[in-house]
């Protein structure tokens, strides 16, 4: 049995917005993964059959990864077509806010968004949203956006309108946000969940497949890189740092996504349980932190890195160079290890090498 968990007159206030309004426009965060897409997309085909006039308006492009999800196509990317999204934001009437907490979150549409009249919908599972929405469905406990968007149709009794077009979608952002259900899932209730999605007769094996294992030669090659080369072990504290600069990522050919479960990879590793992807971009380095077990990555990148997330997966923004990221890195080690030396493994083996080289 699924258990009700949002309360049941934010529902019912829920439901009467969408019964009174025509055109309603669903956006997510900036660079959406499988979840803000999956989740968007799913409530897209939902209140279209329901007879609205529905559109997500996405803050940029999506990852090509991603491109099979189904109605992806149809998303209006605001860096792409600025003058038609404004134009869908000015004429909603309704707006769902979905995957996260806050208007910085979707970049130059938050500025568009922020001083509109109609109502504001948020459906998210990260912490601390922002006081600025008409509906909050806030749930950091569930696994996703995705899992969140199922209950909230469950509670308005919309089961019915969920099609195999739609539950896919789910599927791709529950796989996803869990890293293919390895964190963030351990409630039965996500299985039974899951177990409703899998009677839509999704092919659920080409939707994992598409989502966690299809990458290209230059983003295996550029994975590898990170791994052979890049990829630091600090067994003392039980953690991993991976960092990428703009010229090591435009040297594989990056394109959005290519990284998404690079961070995830140093966890394999005995005694590794919790692991720090560090990426530069244009005007920041990007942020992602996945643990295991009872360490919270969330609590570090809240404090260190201007962000917050889950338990055993977070992420954030750092300003500044790699090296004084980096040098952030070694601070939250100093900080919460401040008794063990933090020398990474590689240079301890270097250092070996050396002596015997020394030796002979």
């Amino acid at each position: 049995m699924i258990n009700y968990i949002i309360d049941q007159t934010t529902i019912e206030r829920l439901r009467a917005l969408i019964n009174g309004v025509q055109r309603i426009v669903i956006t997510c965060h900036k660079s959406p993964d499988g979840d803000a897409l999956g989740s968007t997309l799913a409530l897209c085909h939902v209140l279209r059959r329901l007879g609205k006039e529905a559109t997500v308006v996405t803050p940029d492009m999506a990852p090509k990864s991603l491109e099979f999800i189904p109605g992806l196509r149809d998303l209006v990317v605001f860096t792409r077509q600025e003058l038609r999204a404004k134009h869908i934001l000015n004429d909603a009437q309704l707006i769902f806010c979905l995957d996260f907490n806050s208007l910085h979150r979707i970049d130059r549409l938050g500025e568009l968004v922020a001083p509109l009249k109609a109502k504001r919908v948020l459906i998210d599972h990260h912490l601390n949203p922002e006081d600025i929405f008409d509906v909050v469905i806030s749930h950091p406990e569930v696994s996703s956006t995705c899992e969140l968007v199922f209950r909230v149709l469950l509670q308005l009794g919309m089961l019915q309108f969920i099609d195999r077009q739609t539950a896919s979608c789910l599927y791709v952002g529950m796989t996803t946000d869990t890293g293919g259900f390895a964190y963030s899932c351990d409630s039965p209730e996500f299985y039974e969940i899951m177990s409703l999605i899998m009677r839509r007769r999704i092919d659920r094996v080409f939707l994992y497949n598409k989502a966690m294992n299809t990458f290209s030669a230059d983003s295996l090659r550029l994975q590898g890189y990170a791994i052979s080369q890049k990829m630091q072990l600090f067994p003392e504290q039980g953690a991993s740092l991976i960092a990428l600069t703009k010229e090591e990522l435009e040297r594989y050919n990056y394109s959005r996504g290519d990284t998404e479960s690079l961070v995830n990879k140093p966890l394999a590793i005995p005694g590794i349980y919790w692991s720090v992807f560090l990426r530069e971009d244009a005007d920041k380095i990007k942020v992602s932190c996945r643990s295991q077990g009872s360490f919270s990555v969330s609590d570090i990148c809240a404090r260190y890195f201007n962000g917050g997330g889950h338990e055993n997966a977070a992420g954030g923004d750092f300003i500044g160079t790699m090296d004084e990221a980096v040098a952030k890195f070694h601070q939250v080690l100093a900080d919460l290890f401040p008794d063990v030396p933090a020398q990474p493994v590689e240079q301890q083996s270097q250092q070996d090498n050396n002596n015997e080289n020394e030796i002979e």
